[in-house]
C-alpha cells in the first residue's frame, strides 16, 4: 500500500479545517470587542442574557424554531424533486402532492391552535 494515495484526502482535511478555523481566529483577533448595554440586551430570545440558565421562559420560542425547521426541510425535499421532475413522472408528482398536503394539514392545525400567534 502506497501512502501517497492518501495525500489528496489529507490535503482535503487540512483545507477544510483551515477554512473553518482561520476566519474565526481572524475575526477574534481583528474584530472589535466593545460590549455595551444595547448589545447585551435581549433581542430575539426574549429574556435577559447572562442570567440563571434554569429560569423559566415561554415554550413558544422552541415551537417557532421547530416549525421553522419543519418547513425548511420541506423546501429541502422539494429541490431534488423539482430537478428530477421529468424522470419521476406522474407518480412522483402525485407523491409530492400527498407530501405537501400532509404538511399543509399540519400547518393549518398549528395555525388554528394559535402556535403562530405571537403575543
Amino acid at each position: 500500500m502506497n501512502l501517497s494515495q492518501y495525500l489528496p484526502i489529507l490535503l482535503f482535511i487540512l483545507v477544510g479545517v483551515a477554512v473553518g478555523i482561520i476566519p474565526q481566529v481572524l475575526g477574534y483577533i481583528l474584530g472589535p470587542n466593545k460590549p455595551d448595554a444595547e448589545k447585551n440586551s435581549p433581542y430575539e430570545c426574549g429574556f435577559e442574557a447572562f442570567e440563571d440558565a434554569r429560569m423559566k421562559f415561554d415554550v413558544r420560542y422552541y415551537l417557532v424554531a421547530i416549525l421553522f425547521i419543519l418547513f425548511d426541510l420541506e423546501i429541502a425535499f422539494l429541490f431534488p424533486w423539482a430537478i428530477a421532475l421529468k424522470e419521476v413522472g406522474v407518480a412522483g408528482f402525485m407523491a409530492v402532492l400527498i407530501f405537501l398536503a400532509i404538511l399543509v394539514v399540519g400547518f393549518v392545525y398549528e395555525w388554528k391552535k394559535g402556535a403562530l400567534d405571537w403575543e
